[in-house]
């Protein structure tokens, strides 16, 4: 979705704010999956053309690859209105929920800067032609963050 610096303009004379709303789904292909949920999302970006998504964010640990998806849902004032645009977002984000299931879609926040930079390599190198799949592979793990579970407080014990 393009909006020029002219429209820009005319729609801050008018008093209107044109800030664009975008939702973050997550998905979360185990490592050996990769390969088949890039495909099935290329799949589906052929059946919703009109929606304007990216890919925003990419990371991987040792157990799963994690793909964030930028949808685009328009305008501020035309979500409100649930505008044809907003429609087909919210269509195509139903449709990564209902047909890419068995790769964990989930809603998150905006992608870190290093995950959008890995992103931005992923988009660059697959331009180039190489295959999306293997960009991934060469991207280096993190540690996975999974916090350790909390202790009892004094009112919260439970005695033996």
């Amino acid at each position: 979705m393009q909006h020029n610096a002219v429209s820009a303009q005319a729609d801050v004379e008018h008093g209107v704010e044109q800030e664009s709303v975008v939702v973050h789904v997550q998905l979360r292909p185990r490592r050996g999956a990769t390969r088949k949920c890039l495909s099935a999302l290329a799949s589906l970006a052929t059946e919703h053309d009109d929606v304007s998504f990216a890919v925003t964010g990419l990371s991987k640990d040792d157990r799963v690859v994690r793909v964030t998806v930028g949808v685009d849902l328009g305008p501020r004032a035309g979500v409100a209105k649930f505008s044809p645009q907003a429609q087909a977002a919210y269509a195509f984000v139903s449709a990564v929920f209902t047909s890419l299931y068995d790769h964990m879609p989930v809603y998150v926040a905006e992608p870190s800067q290093a995950e959008r930079a890995a992103a931005a390599v992923l988009l660059e190198r697959a331009a180039a032609g190489a295959a999306p799949a293997d960009v991934v592979e060469a991207l280096p793990a993190t540690a996975a963050s999974v916090p350790g579970p909390r202790t009892a407080g004094p009112g919260e014990r439970i005695p033996a």
